[in-house]
């Protein structure tokens, strides 16, 4: 259960019977309640010594019998805080010194920190239970935490994590949150965010910048029953809130935040309200009501007699739901309640987090903001995940989950800094075998978002100790990212590795499954930049971690217009119909030619003469035709539109689905497949069809591009031999598309990604994990 050090000395210098041990325990032990844990432990053992939080983690000195030194060190795991995560447990021999005494004592300054803090936890059983208590102390209190849960990682200035390296620095406890703090049987033993009505922090409303008199969570309730929007500061950043049920709210919402149709998250005043709504199972509810409490992506009750406004997700057969996660949701939401409970922040942009800025951005979406006066040192926002066929699908890492560490594959001596994807950006800075993947960083083409992106960086290097000696970037001379790590190169004179786009998505699968042989990767994505200059995003590769081999991809087709294809759908799906009908398209798809822009014969000709229609792979481009030519879809106001709509239509079929015609050369090298048969195949006669015929269509689509996949991943295990395939890529979030495709490979070992997003926000680890393999050469 332990592991001694290398030198251990003489392992029994017995005082008397007495042995003493120094431990050591590293991990996620800091901020978890982990010295109180010790101490009530020691105490158990009747041993003396001591404990402390330094740089590197818990250290521990402990003197007793040497039966009870076993049982404590083989306890430090087994019974450790559920918030901590012990990595290590080792020990080494001392010469006994009779104390018989246990103490916690202050932390010592570091030299290198090797600590792992915790995310931010929700809020406890315990506490919740004191909050809505009215006999409790804490009745009502929107702070009230304890070493079980609560702010960790957004409120902490510097490690060793005590109050004074966090924003609970400027408020002194009163006496009874002081013996509380100071009393080894109490549950807030060391509980640095430690607070209470009399000496915490409070909140307050702000109506047109004015504070209101009164109660300010009741009359925040008031605003929201009214039909209103509250801006709630939280513990990583501020939300925007109203009712769920009332269309009027959320179509108010939905104009002033500039958000015209993708879905928004609802928070649930508790399960129940989530039964009610949206069918849970197992383990959805253990993710919603475990202390990450991420946003669990829920498939939508048929039979529901009380649902959501229609505009919360337009036409969507999921909910992104959540429940209160800190004390203050706990007090605005009643059991029954359903709110949008949405980040504060326009599309694209990081979620706001500072006061000043909520003030002045917010002032025209929220009636009124509802603030506190603890200060949020790093911006959190919400994670995301949703459960496929093939396990837990991250699709947003953060709050709850970072900075955790990820594990590479073993401990490397250079440090990396990857920088990630242009879009759904997070970076990368890697310590030994621990890989940390910032918080969802956003899109970089904001401002905003690219200076986030530079402050989180440095904060991190400062805040784990690490200075990079390898920096990796992607191949896409415009990211700006990539930019960013160019200049330092320069600057600081360290080595650049470029990664491809696909082959980071690869290796960050490999590196989470810790796997160091090769693999079949299938990378389908939007759009990535090539090692021949094009755009990538369906792509087949032989791949290690340090390097890949382009084996197979979908065939290239134009862009026309180049990027805006991305964002207008109808762009590709006119290049098919074009190409089936020629002159006779307007005869052949009236409906779909009327509602073209003028000018779209000049773009057929530009794009057939190879003018500003740079070829791509994209697999995420075929679901754009697809949803296009079946009407589902034909302008992306947000990234993934016309694939989500596409899988939802699938979702709807009566009948099976049919593999429609594809073509597969396998005498080019690299090998291709030819989807273009399927779209004309979809496209064929597409304005006669009925609703459920479009929706076999779509559902034809899916099925198709799974057996396709299969066919090439089994054509490329014969001829390598590799019977173990590794999935990623933004396309993978298609829960549809995944479990048709794992039905096909039931024979091959599947590695999928489980710890980070198969989108761009795992990237970066894949580029970290490429750029060591590589460092080892």
């Amino acid at each position: 259960m332990y592991a001694p050090c290398a030198d251990v000395g003489n392992t029994e210098m017995a005082k008397g019977g007495r042995v003493r041990r120094a431990f050591r325990v590293s991990g996620i032990v800091q901020g978890v309640g982990f010295r109180p844990f010790v101490y009530r432990l020691a105490l158990r053992y009747a041993l003396g010594g001591w404990v402390l939080n330094d740089s590197a983690g818990v250290g521990i000195e402990a003197e007793g019998a040497a039966e009870a030194l076993d049982a404590f060190a083989a306890a430090l795991r087994t019974e450790a805080p559920l918030a901590a995560v012990v990595a290590s447990v080792t020990f080494s021999e001392l010469p006994p010194t009779g104390e018989e005494v246990f103490r916690i004592l202050p932390s010592p300054a570091g030299t290198v920190a090797r600590t792992l803090v915790s995310p931010d936890l929700a809020v406890c059983a315990d506490c919740r239970c004191e909050i809505l208590s009215e006999a409790d102390r804490r009745h009502g209190y929107a702070f009230t935490n304890c070493t079980n849960c609560g702010p960790r990682y957004s409120i902490i200035k510097g490690v060793p994590y005590d109050r004074p390296l966090t924003s609970m620095a400027s408020f002194r406890m009163c006496p009874a949150c002081q013996r509380e703090y100071d009393d080894p049987a109490d549950r807030r033993f060391h509980a640095q965010p430690n607070a209470c009505t009399d000496c915490g922090p409070a909140y307050r409303l702000l109506v047109g910048g004015v504070e209101e008199e009164g109660d300010p969570l009741a009359r925040a309730r008031e605003i929201i029953a009214e039909g209103g929007i509250v801006a709630v500061k939280g513990i990583g950043g501020y939300h925007l809130a109203c009712d769920a049920r009332s269309e009027e709210a959320v179509c108010r919402l939905r104009r002033r935040k500039h958000r015209e149709a993708k879905a928004l998250a609802v928070m649930a005043g508790s399960m129940g309200a989530v039964y009610r709504l949206c069918t849970v199972s197992e383990e959805e509810e253990r993710w919603l009501t475990s202390s990450a409490a991420p946003i669990v992506l829920l498939r939508r009750r048929t039979d529901a007699l009380d649902g959501v406004a229609e505009s919360v997700a337009p036409g969507n057969a999921y909910l992104g739901v959540l429940l209160p996660y800190a004390p203050v949701h706990l007090l605005l939401l009643a059991e029954d309640d359903l709110w949008v409970m949405t980040s504060a922040n326009r599309s694209g942009e990081p979620i706001i987090y500072e006061d000043a800025a909520a003030q002045e951005s917010l002032a025209g979406i929220a009636d009124a903001i509802l603030v506190h006066n603890r200060e949020i040192v790093h911006r959190v926002d919400d994670s995301v995940l949703r459960m496929t066929a093939g396990g837990r699908l991250m699709i947003r890492r953060s709050r709850g989950f970072a900075p955790t560490p990820l594990a590479l594959p073993s401990p490397k001596e250079r440090a990396v800094l990857a920088g990630g994807a242009e879009l759904k950006n997070t970076f990368c800075l890697t310590r030994g075998a621990e890989a940390f993947l910032s918080e969802h960083i956003g899109d970089l083409m904001e401002r905003s978002v690219l200076a986030s992106f530079e402050a989180t960086i440095a904060h991190y290097e400062q805040f784990f100790e690490v200075q990079p000696e390898v920096l990796a970037a992607d191949l896409h001379p415009a990211y700006l990212s990539g930019q960013y790590l160019t200049a330092r190169a320069a600057r600081e004179e360290l080595p650049l590795v470029r990664v491809q786009h696909h082959h980071a998505h690869i290796a960050a699968v490999l590196a989470e499954h810790g796997y160091e042989g090769r693999v079949l990767g299938a990378a389908f994505d939007g759009t990535g930049y090539g090692a021949d200059g094009r755009s990538w995003g369906g792509e087949f590769l032989i791949a290690d971690c340090k390097d890949y081999k382009r084996a197979a991809h979908f065939a290239y087709l134009p862009l026309p217009g180049g990027d805006r294809a991305a964002m207008e759908p109808w762009r590709m799906a006119l290049w098919v119909l074009h190409g089936m009908y020629g002159e006779e398209l307007e005869r052949r798809a009236p409906q779909f030619t009327a509602e073209l822009p003028a000018g779209w014969q000049l773009l057929m000709q530009a794009t057939a003469a190879g003018v500003s229609a740079p070829l791509t792979s994209s697999a995420g481009r075929l679901f754009d035709a697809a949803a296009a030519l079946l009407g589902v879809c034909r302008m992306n106001v947000y990234e993934g539109q016309a694939a989500i709509g596409l899988e939802l239509l699938a979702r709807r079929a009566r009948r099976a689905g049919a593999v429609l015609p594809y073509r597969v050369n396998r005498t080019a090298e690299p090998m291709v497949i030819d989807f273009v048969p399927v779209l004309r195949a979809l496209a064929d006669d597409a304005e006669r069809l009925t609703d459920e015929e479009r929706a076999g269509r779509a559902l034809d689509f899916h099925v198709t591009m799974a057996a396709a996949a299969a066919e090439m991943l089994g054509v490329l295990a014969v001829q390598t031999g590799l019977r173990t395939a590794a999935l990623s890529g933004g396309v993978f979030q298609n829960a549809l598309l995944l479990e048709q495709l794992l039905v096909r490979l039931g024979d091959f070992r599947v590695l999928l990604p489980h710890l980070v997003p198969p989108n761009d926000g795992g990237i970066a680890y894949g580029q970290a994990a490429a750029a060591l393999a590589r460092m080892e050469e």
